[in-house]
């Protein structure tokens, strides 16, 4: 493990889509057990939710920013003004399905996006001092998806290639590209994590597990894309904020770090593990794996992802703290009790059928 280096003074940490889900239980997580003082800085696209960062507003060491990352002006306002020691960029459009009907919002976001960061933060690291340059982090938060689909065997590592399979993916892996230039070409002190499918609390209805346990507690049908015998590496939000924070203040600039949870699971198996919890705790529509029903697969569906976790345990010394079906049955559980969070999404949020590129 890399020794850590002590702050000369309280950093200022520059959270890219920090209302969004992953964004915002970094922002929690930061709030709650560190010192740092948090500048979030979010578009408030439709899959964003400011009531996730409720128990954090009131916080003297945090402050929102309403703005798009694609803007160079609202950029370099937040740089020149609150003058940020950390960047942890994890703004993004990040529906795959959406990226195959739209993808003009994923290349804008994520990849001219990254791009005005970067240059932002350049300027910025340029004009720092010695002792604050030392402090300096930009880290970029990317997916496995940029390397596209496994066979039956075998696990992502960083030195796999780059094969994304949809606009989604592509943008992604462009950004990280980008990052590793400024990195090599200017010098700017970057770290990439690339992190499986993330799950949990105040996640957006969209997305699989939200989108099964709301449909489930309405009756609705849970439409299983293709014959559901997709593999994916499911790890815990909370997981990945902490993992992020060891990345941006103990990574090595330059290196890139996997992060995955050791829980594989087809979709079918995961929306089955759903219904089994829902069957215990909201037994009304009991049994609920009646609703399944499997419907057109997504063009260009990767089959597996999995991801190699080894180098960040290794070398940052940390360690998912959720296995999947404790934390599967946490996360229905707090959907169960928070209806006053989810409801106010789906009035806003039709659950069409997206992606099928027509």
């Amino acid at each position: 493990m890399n020794p850590v280096v002590q702050p000369l003074f309280p950093p200022t940490v520059l959270v890219t889509g920090g209302a969004g889900f992953i964004g915002s239980a970094v922002v929690r997580m930061l709030i709650a057990q560190t010192q740092v003082r948090v500048v979030n800085l979010d578009k408030l696209t439709y899959a964003a939710c400011p009531r996730s960062l409720d128990c954090v507003a009131n916080s003297p060491r945090y402050a929102f920013v309403e703005g798009d990352i694609a803007c160079p002006d609202t950029v370099h306002a937040v740089f020149s003004t609150l003058r940020p020691d950390v960047i942890m960029h994890l703004a993004a459009e990040s529906h795959v399905d959406r990226s195959i009907d739209g993808p003009g919002d994923f290349v804008t976001t994520n990849i001219h996006g990254t791009y005005t960061l970067l240059e932002a933060a350049r300027r910025h690291f340029e004009s720092l001092d010695e002792a604050r340059q030392e402090q300096f982090m930009f880290l970029h938060v990317s997916t496995d998806e940029i390397f596209g689909s496994l066979g039956s065997e075998g696990r992502f590592t960083e030195d796999s290639p780059v094969k994304p399979s949809s606009p989604y993916s592509a943008s992604k892996a462009s950004a990280d590209h980008l990052v590793r230039a400024w990195h090599t070409t200017y010098g700017l002190p970057t770290v990439i994590t690339n992190c499986s499918n993330n799950y949990g609390p105040h996640q957006f209805p969209e997305k699989l597990i939200p989108l099964m346990i709301l449909r489930a507690l309405s009756g609705k049908p849970l439409p299983i894309y293709g014959s559901g015998l997709q593999v994916r590496d499911w790890l815990h939000v909370e997981d990945h904020a902490t993992a992020l924070w060891r990345a941006a203040r103990e990574g090595q600039a330059g290196r890139e770090y996997l992060i995955g949870g050791d829980s594989e699971r087809t979709n079918l198996q995961v929306v089955h593990a759903i219904c089994e919890v829902l069957d215990e705790r909201f037994p009304d529509r009991a049994p609920h794996a009646r609703l399944i029903e499997h419907v057109d697969d997504r063009p260009g569906h990767d089959h597996r992802y999995a991801i190699d976790a080894s180098r960040i345990r290794r070398e940052l010394g940390w360690q998912p703290m959720h296995d999947f079906k404790t934390g599967l049955t946490q996360t229905v559980q707090w959907y169960l009790d928070n209806p006053g969070w989810w409801q106010p999404l789906q009035e806003r949020y039709e659950c069409q059928r997206l992606g099928l590129g027509k």
